[in-house]
């Protein structure tokens, strides 16, 4: 976090351990963290090192059982029904039965907005995913790239000032994910969101964030805080820079360090 801006989420000797038929698996061990307004920031780690799973507690999905966490000041569970946050997963996850338009009118829908107050909405968050012209379609009519972008229209729809995303253009090919990388970037640019993001990919992390935070594997810990020096305005070329090339081999050594980390 940079400057005076305030904490949009503060975790200290945060802790998570499933109880199993196998035994307890200890999942997050001592996280300590804190993001700051408008930041952009990803999560990088091992399958399994907990990325996933912290970002199920920032949403009160998961519950810590050891340390704190707050989010805009509150605690998880008073965020969510805040609606805080919005939340974009893995997969689209969107009704195959309700057109895009009523896909991202499902959140307003349960807030109870009127139908002006939905229309206005839905059109503003379909145009800043340049989805406008694509309301009547259905999901099966889009392409993956397409779905992923109507489901970040979706977490955008009632205007929460963070947008944790996990992992949301991993199954998507590259080509298709060089340019979303791009439309995110800009879109955090126009709404100054906050953005925490889940990947397993190196450049991508590099590419997109302020700060990437590097994670151990399990239990997952913080082994390693990064800060971008990269410009805000960032072409895809600039993935070929020796400024960026630097950045990216730091996360990597964080990742094998991480890798060798034994009690």
């Amino acid at each position: 976090m940079t400057g005076t801006s305030p904490a949009v989420v503060s975790a200290s000797k945060l802790g998570l351990t499933f109880q199993t038929s196998d035994g307890p698996v200890q999942a997050l061990s001592n996280v300590d963290l804190t993001i700051g307004k408008g930041e952009f920031v990803s999560f990088i780690g091992p399958s399994g090192c907990g990325k996933t799973t912290l970002l199920r507690v920032i949403a009160d999905l998961e519950k810590p059982t050891s340390g704190t966490i707050s989010v805009n000041g509150m605690t998880p569970e008073q965020a969510r029904q805040c609606r805080a946050y919005g939340y974009v997963f893995q997969a689209a996850a969107l009704y195959p039965w309700r057109t895009i338009e009523r896909n991202v009118a499902l959140p307003l829908e349960i807030m109870g907005l009127s139908k002006a107050e939905q229309a206005a909405r839905i059109k503003r968050t379909l145009d800043l995913v340049n989805l406008g012209g694509f309301e009547q379609k259905y999901p099966w009519q889009l392409s993956g790239g397409m779905q992923q972008r109507a489901s970040i229209a979706r977490a955008l729809a009632f205007d929460a000032d963070l947008l944790l995303m996990d992992e949301p253009f991993g199954a998507l090919d590259e080509i298709v994910r060089d340019h979303l990388n791009q439309q995110l970037l800009e879109l955090w640019e126009r709404t100054n969101k906050t953005i925490c993001f889940v990947t397993h990919s190196i450049p991508e992390a590099v590419y997109l964030s302020t700060r990437i935070i590097v994670m151990s594997p399990r239990p997952g810990r913080v082994s390693d805080v990064i800060e971008s020096t990269l410009p805000k305005q960032r072409p895809l070329d600039i993935r070929e820079t020796p400024e960026f090339l630097a950045i990216a081999a730091r996360v990597r050594d964080g990742l094998r360090a991480g890798h060798s980390y034994e009690d």
